[in-house]
C-alpha cells in the first residue's frame, strides 16, 4: 500500500491556531488515542479554515513548505505502517 500524500495535522498542544503550508490536509485532533475522527479539510481558495470537530483554526502560510506546520509539532506521521 502507497503512503497517504495528503498531510496529517493534530493539535494535542490545544493551540487556538495552527499555520499551515497546504490548503488540503487532514485534521486528526489530538494525538490517538484521544484523536477525532480524520477530517479531510479542503481551504479552496480561502486563507483560513475551522476544523469542525475541534475547532482548531488552520491558517494558510505560504511561507511554508506543502506538509509543514508551524509549530512543526503539529504535523503528524502515521507510525502504524
Amino acid at each position: 500500500m502507497a503512503a497517504s500524500a495528503t498531510p496529517h495535522f493534530q493539535n494535542s498542544m490545544g493551540l487556538s491556531t495552527i499555520e499551515v503550508g497546504s490548503r488540503e490536509f487532514m485534521c486528526i485532533g489530538a494525538k490517538p488515542p484521544h484523536d477525532h475522527p480524520h477530517v479531510f479539510i479542503d481551504m479552496g481558495a480561502a486563507d483560513e479554515t475551522v476544523c469542525p470537530y475541534c475547532s482548531t483554526l488552520y491558517k494558510f502560510n505560504n511561507t511554508l513548505g506543502a506538509g509543514y506546520a508551524k509549530p512543526a509539532e503539529a504535523i503528524w506521521h502515521d507510525e502504524a505502517a
